[in-house]
């Protein structure tokens, strides 16, 4: 077990080393081109933009078409359009493909197998952590630094960037760039995650497949100059490896075996395996699920729709289509309570104690104007008459 965890644990940290310091390299080249340039420093789910980013595109298309001229290419073509829908065809990134795959297969085994065998505290223990990593993506990396719906003094930009290191997910900088662009250039094919690609591709297989030329050209024109001047983003940047593997890994997994008394093969499985796949799925589903499945009360023209089952598992995060309405809601929804948007009731204890402020919402006059001119009708108000009826947005 003991060679087993180690080999896992190089494996993860060649492949974290290996881009960070292609990383390092844009650093210092985007700093000498533009004030407003950003450390590129993609994990190997952002490779693409690293060679479009030294001004080589047309080397980047070129590859592109060879590779659609391919017999990889065409065979997985055919298969893209038969399972998905869709006409995009691209490489895929086998590193992917076996890491994804690799932690999925094992999770899937160890909750079979193991999970169930584990005490009470590992549980709980579970459900504490990935609550924390939940956090971290909704409220940290989503709601602040993406959006900038709200304000953070220091502690809680810390806390938050230690809550998002438990998600074990890309660095900071390339998950805000992603997320802007799949806001500016939704459902296209500068869209990361393109829902019109189906579910799969949604989900997970954007991760899988180089993406789409279009979106690398997109990436480019991303402001990211509030990122690349936060202190706090630019530390995970710089010791993302390491962040990486003690907040989703070892201190997950240290904890119960050490301090609780489990089992190290259940504390290994259960917080690098299973807790770990079902915070990133859960996290997904807003890519694809939110996107395809629910109601559009606010915006009927859109994809992103309000979807209870994935807010209540993404800690807020379903109420897609206000969302895509309204970016700039702290709350990231208009109704509802904190039992499903967890993430809202944290948010409000720390602007309790001033370390969130300037907390961001539209007004209900815009809200109603909004949904009664874009809205499908299923907004409550539509059966109500008033604005002034609908419950409050969060109540305690």
């Amino acid at each position: 077990m003991t060679v087993g965890l180690t080999s896992t644990l190089q494996f993860i940290a060649g492949n974290s080393a290996q881009y960070m310091k292609a990383g390092r390299q844009e650093q210092a080249r985007g700093a000498a081109a533009s004030a407003a340039a950003c450390p590129d420093g993609n994990n190997n789910e952002m490779e693409d933009d690293r060679s479009v980013s030294n001004g080589d595109l047309d080397s980047y298309l070129k590859h592109y078409n060879r590779w659609q001229q391919s017999a990889w290419g065409r065979k997985l073509s055919v298969l893209l359009k038969q399972y998905c829908g869709y006409e995009f065809d691209a490489e895929i990134k086998w590193n992917n493909v076996l890491m994804i795959g690799t932690f999925h297969v094992i999770a899937i085994c160890a909750f079979l197998y193991y999970f169930w065998q584990a005490t009470l505290v590992t549980y709980l223990w579970g459900f504490f952590i990935g609550g924390c990593a939940g956090f971290g993506v909704t409220g940290g990396v989503h709601r602040l630094w993406c959006h900038r719906s709200y304000k953070a003094k220091l502690p809680l930009r810390i806390i938050l960037m230690c809550c998002y290191s438990i998600a074990g997910q890309n660095t900071i900088y390339d998950w805000v760039r992603d997320h802007r662009i799949h806001h500016k250039y939704s459902e296209t094919d500068g869209d990361p995650h393109n829902a019109n690609r189906g579910f799969l591709y949604a989900h997970v297989g954007w991760l899988m497949l180089r993406k789409h030329p279009e979106c690398i050209k997109k990436g480019r024109l991303i402001d990211m100059s509030d990122i690349v001047s936060d202190p706090v983003v630019q530390f995970h940047h710089k010791h993302f490896v390491l962040m990486k593997l003690l907040f989703c890994f070892f201190l997950p997994t240290f904890i119960p075996w050490y301090v609780f008394g489990e089992s190290f093969r259940m504390a290994f499985f259960s917080q690098c395996f299973v807790r770990y796949v079902m915070s990133l799925n859960f996290t997904w589903l807003v890519n694809s699920a939110a996107h395809l499945y629910g109601s559009h009360p606010y915006d009927k023209r859109i994809n992103p729709a309000e979807n209870r089952a994935v807010s209540v598992v993404a800690m807020g995060e379903g109420w897609h289509n206000y969302h895509h309405v309204f970016p700039w809601d702290y709350k990231a929804a208009e109704l509802g309570n904190y039992s499903v948007n967890v993430t809202t009731f944290w948010l409000d204890v720390f602007a309790k104690i001033g370390w969130a402020y300037d907390l961001k919402e539209p007004s209900k006059d815009l809200v109603r104007r909004t949904l009664e001119k874009y809205g499908d009708g299923t907004h409550i108000t539509a059966q109500i008459g008033h604005m002034e009826e609908v419950p409050a947005p969060v109540d305690s």
